[in-house]
């Protein structure tokens, strides 16, 4: 249902979640996210032009998250990936069904609808803390890689 472009998305803004404050370049969090690192530059060219994402050219430069994530649903992520495409008007191109969906489509249009629900009444907060029933979405430190961490941009 979801393609890899939004997977990689969700990854990327999750690990941005788990180091709040921090600049991390591309290669750190391809390295992390087991992306692709052309591919995942890709996604944060994505996510930086829907204003998730901010990059920061130079040294101490890399990607950190614009609003913090209890702000962020995961349907936002998504959308900035892949937008999930709804059903409009009959797939077929039926013109006597125009916007009244059959049934088939109407169902299958309602299945969407209450994903993108679910997915918008979710913040990435719920993907990085952990309760009694789930376990948080943490990417182990890569191996010698050095993620950045710049005091000064901290948040509150």
């Amino acid at each position: 249902m979801f393609s890899n472009t939004a997977e990689y998305a969700l990854r990327a803004i999750v690990f941005l979640a788990t180091r709040t404050g921090s600049m991390c370049s591309s290669q750190d969090i391809a390295a992390a996210t087991r992306v692709p690192p052309d591919y995942m530059l890709k996604v944060l060219k994505d996510l930086t032009r829907a204003g998730l994402v901010r990059a920061q050219r130079g040294p101490g430069g890399g990607f950190e998250l614009t609003r913090k994530p209890a702000e962020i649903s995961v349907l936002s992520v998504v959308n900035a990936a892949d937008p999930l495409k709804r059903i409009e008007t009959c797939p077929l191109g039926i013109p006597s069904h125009g916007k009244n969906l059959c049934r088939l489509h109407r169902k299958l249009d309602d299945a969407i609808a209450l994903v993108e629900k679910t997915l918008r009444d979710t913040p990435i907060t719920e993907m990085v803390t952990p309760t009694p029933e789930k376990t948080a979405c943490v990417f182990p430190t890569v191996e010698g890689r050095g993620l950045r961490r710049t005091d000064a941009r901290r948040r509150a």
